[in-house]
């Protein structure tokens, strides 16, 4: 048993709760209630709101989502939710909330790359969402975002079917999105690029609302922060793969 594994053991549940599933699912499972646990720590959550789903291995029209109604920081691998592309139960107790994953069923769906989906109401993601200017290209941080970011205005509580393609449509293939008003969505392969991507978004985010007056700044120029781009995406699929083990001992620290 590893360690992150051990850490969620103390729920004393046990996997056969959930029938026979593959050990990618498992794994899965674990690495998506870890997201969820860390996200938590960073204060990202938002009281029972916001999601963040990954696709099944193996199975590419299944996900894990939250149940409804739990905190961040309740999510277990044994209380995630197994649902198709509707939001329709699989496995698990419910509820879900529907119009909750029609943002992430609708980008599941049309993204095969974005295995997995993550969408918060973080404070600093709201706020940068809100400004006219959106992301600029202050820190290196910012700059992973300066070709991979998408802008979507705010159209209210209910996702419709033509905001759904309207979504689909401004976020294209980026990995990014400040959705107006609303707050901050990534698309990672893995989950643990998901992770690292939020984690860079929302720290570019923090350090712009940090700097008082934006006409002020020094800005890199084009060639640079479309070089420095370049730089932060060789990793490719990978990326967040090698920050993923540090990310879990930072949970892990909080628990001893």
């Amino acid at each position: 048993m590893s360690d992150i594994e051990h850490y969620f053991s103390i729920h004393n549940r046990s996997w056969d709760c959930l029938g026979e599933i593959s050990a990618h699912e498992k794994q899965a499972r674990i690495d998506l209630a870890t997201c969820y646990r860390l996200s938590a720590k960073m204060q990202w959550d938002d009281g029972i709101y916001t999601h963040i789903s990954a696709v099944v291995p193996g199975e590419p029209q299944a996900y894990l989502i939250n149940q409804f109604g739990l905190r961040f920081e309740e999510v277990t691998p044994f209380n995630l939710v197994k649902v198709d592309i509707l939001g329709n139960i699989l496995n698990g107790t419910g509820p879900v909330n529907i119009s909750g994953f029609a943002i992430h069923g609708a980008i599941h769906a049309a993204r095969s790359d974005a295995r997995c989906v993550f969408h918060l109401h973080n404070e600093a993601g709201i706020a940068v969402s809100a400004q006219a200017k959106g992301l600029l290209p202050l820190s290196q941080q910012a700059m992973r975002f300066y070709q991979d970011l998408a802008f979507h205005p705010y159209q209210g509580l209910a996702l419709s079917a033509s905001e759904q393609n309207e979504l689909i449509a401004n976020l294209g293939n980026k990995k990014a999105a400040l959705l107006r008003n609303h707050g901050s969505l990534v698309c990672g392969s893995t989950i643990p690029q998901a992770f690292y991507l939020m984690h860079t978004l929302d720290k570019a985010c923090n350090i712009q609302l940090k700097i008082s007056d934006l006409d002020q700044v020094l800005f890199p120029t084009d060639s640079i922060c479309s070089q420095t781009y370049e730089q932060l995406c060789v990793d490719g699929d990978a990326e967040g793969q090698i920050e993923w083990p540090a990310f879990q001992r930072y949970l892990l620290n909080s628990f001893h």
